[in-house]
């Protein structure tokens, strides 16, 4: 995202300022390690390494330098809220949205968007919805003042669109965002062409008769098997008193096409693959529906989720994957 580069951009614009903070405050921790074991004066200590007032100007200087704890990007993202104002409001009007059970509280949230906007209301409400904060957004949306109006738009937002990707959110009308039961034909036209047996379907709709049907087929292609067999006419395959043995498969792709893949391959960025799934989970967030079995809580730990997650997807099991882990 926009937010994420800049992010990036300011970190690495400001490498040298922060390498310096660093090394001078590791100086000044060694000063006060020395006067600590010589019983010696602190203050006089850090001032004979850097005088007293440009020791208090560093550290204004470092508070401008640092990032929030979670050295996150999201805070950057409120730069550019007034743009977002210029037409979320009239965008949130004209919307007719409608969710799933897993999306009501961003749709509650919407909805007191619009209703703020409608009344022009610079404060949110006390009561206004928050169970669909992540955790990863609450510092900035519930501060001790209270639900802070900025952020609590564009988290409304951000979640508007994971869930319109994902499904649990559509809009009435769209041809992209779309309830489900849209893409299915209608139950009363369903229920007509089942009973007139007249299904668009390419098997047959009787289950009995299909059963029927697949099992004779399964008799005469089982029988022209043990032919072919006995004839050691079997297509790439021989069967002998040691078993069965099958001829290897060609090579799809010619050698000389190693050469491409190889040079393709290097002008790929090199990224770890827990990296991409935090990504694609940033966009999608589909990590919020792998939940506790017995309670429905969402996993507290993201990094632990999708490490095993992605230990069952590589068949790595969760042993291997732990072992693998660093930590």
């Amino acid at each position: 995202s926009g937010a994420k580069h800049k992010h990036q951009q300011q970190f690495q614009k400001q490498g040298k300022a922060i390498n310096d903070k660093v090394r001078l405050y590791s100086r000044i921790g060694q000063a006060l390690l020395e006067a600590k074991e010589s019983g010696s004066d602190p203050y006089a200590a850090i001032e004979a390494v850097i005088p007293w007032d440009e020791f208090t100007e560093s550290v204004s200087e470092a508070e401008l330098l640092a990032r929030p704890e979670g050295f996150d990007h999201l805070h950057l993202v409120g730069e550019n809220f007034a743009t977002l104002r210029r037409y979320t409001p009239a965008l949130l009007e004209v919307l007719e949205l409608r969710a799933a059970p897993a999306a009501q509280g961003v749709l509650a949230a919407v909805q007191t968007l619009r209703e703020m906007n409608a009344d022009n209301l610079r404060k949110v409400p006390a009561d206004a919805p928050t169970a669909f904060i992540k955790p990863r957004w609450k510092p900035l949306v519930i501060t001790p003042e209270g639900l802070d109006r900025k952020f609590y738009e564009i988290c409304a937002l951000s979640e508007l669109k994971n869930a319109l990707r994902s499904g649990d959110i559509w809009v009435k009308g769209s041809r992209q965002f779309r309830d489900f039961d849209d893409y299915l034909l209608p139950a009363e036209k369903f229920a007509a062409l089942k009973r007139e047996q007249a299904l668009p379907l390419a098997i047959n709709p009787n289950s009995d008769q299909y059963l029927e049907e697949r099992l004779q087929l399964l008799d005469e292609q089982l029988a022209t098997v043990t032919r072919l067999a006995k004839d050691n006419e079997l297509p790439d395959a021989i069967l002998t008193e040691s078993g069965l043995k099958i001829t290897p498969l060609d090579a799809a792709v010619p050698d000389r096409a190693q050469a491409l893949i190889d040079q393709t391959s290097q002008l790929l960025p090199r990224i770890k693959i827990t990296e991409l799934l935090m990504d694609v989970d940033d966009w999608t967030g589909f990590s919020r529906h792998f939940t506790h079995l017995k309670d429905g809580a969402e996993a507290k730990d993201r990094t632990l989720l999708l490490s095993a997650i992605l230990g069952d997807a590589i068949n790595l099991g969760l042993t291997k994957m732990a072992e693998s882990s660093p930590g």
